[in-house]
């Protein structure tokens, strides 16, 4: 007699179901264990063992690796942000700075204004800086573009009116003419004589330059490797002022010819140097008001 079920083959003992029937010998009614199905099915147990403990275990990394993520979160965040995704966080304008207690606050302040060179060059009482030829005129020659001036004899005198011919002398001393001092310039056989008058004020100056007319000319200066120029011959010119100083030119040639309006390079001998001695004046002013202004 069997212990099998009747009508089918014998079933299958599953040790995780409850109720399961053990394999036993089929072959006998010994009641004698089948000692290689349980063998079997121990070695069955123990592989759905291991395979929990490993799935278990890999579980356990990612919970691990999750809380080392969050961890770092927290430290760089806060705790009140970690684990949030960075369009959580506050905007940067809603995170406070961290300072406390108001703004300093300063007096508003203001740079004064620069000084006026012009003011220097105005008035004997401020343009008090050394003044000679050397100091006007420095150096041995002056270059303007591609020209050279050989720089020639200076002269300088208290007495106005003895370095100034026709109309401009009695115009000096009315004016009271304090100085006047002479340099002079040539370049291939054209040679500019430049007079600068000193008066106390621009007023007296400009007042001076207002009275001249075309016969009002400084005498030209030669000496130092230039010839005399411009003592009989026909010669160009000019007058203006700056400050106080009022300055004159006489150009010409210094193989006595007489200078006409085709002789462009008389022109322009005679203008550079008129810029040129503007130009002095005008540093002469700036220099003193720069000295001025760092000295506060």
């Amino acid at each position: 007699m069997s212990f099998g079920q009747q009508g089918g083959p014998p079933s299958q003992w599953d040790p995780w179901k409850p109720h399961s029937q053990q394999p036993w010998n089929s072959g006998g009614d010994s009641q004698t264990p089948d000692w290689a199905a349980l063998a079997e099915a121990s070695e069955s147990r123990n592989k759905r063992r291991r395979l929990l403990l490993i799935g278990g275990g890999a579980l356990a990394t990612v919970g691990v690796a999750a809380a080392v993520a969050v961890a770092v979160v927290s430290a760089n965040g806060g705790d009140e942000t970690s684990g949030k995704p960075s369009a959580q966080l506050p905007a940067t304008a809603e995170i406070p700075s961290g300072s406390t207690g108001p703004a300093p606050s300063f007096e508003p302040t203001s740079a004064p204004p620069p000084l006026d060179p012009n003011d220097f060059i105005a008035s004997a009482k401020k343009d008090t800086a050394p003044l000679s030829p050397e100091t006007l005129f420095p150096g041995t020659r002056l270059t303007v573009g591609e020209t050279v001036y050989k720089k020639g004899a200076t002269a300088d005198t208290e007495d106005c009116s003895s370095a100034a011919l026709k109309t401009l002398p009695k115009i000096l001393d009315a004016n009271d003419c304090t100085r006047l001092m002479r340099v002079t310039y040539v370049h291939d056989g054209v040679a500019v004589t430049v007079g600068v008058a000193v008066f106390d004020t621009a007023a007296q100056a400009t007042k001076a330059k207002s009275q001249t007319d075309d016969k009002s000319i400084v005498k030209a200066l030669a000496g130092k490797g230039v010839k005399p120029f411009c003592n009989a011959a026909v010669c160009r010119t000019t007058r203006n002022a700056n400050g106080r100083y009022a300055y004159f030119t006489v150009t010409g040639f210094t193989s006595g010819k007489d200078v006409t309006t085709k002789d462009t390079e008389v022109f322009s001998a005679d203008d550079d140097l008129q810029t040129f001695t503007f130009n002095q004046i005008r540093r002469r002013g700036e220099a003193q008001a720069s000295a001025a202004a760092q000295a506060g």
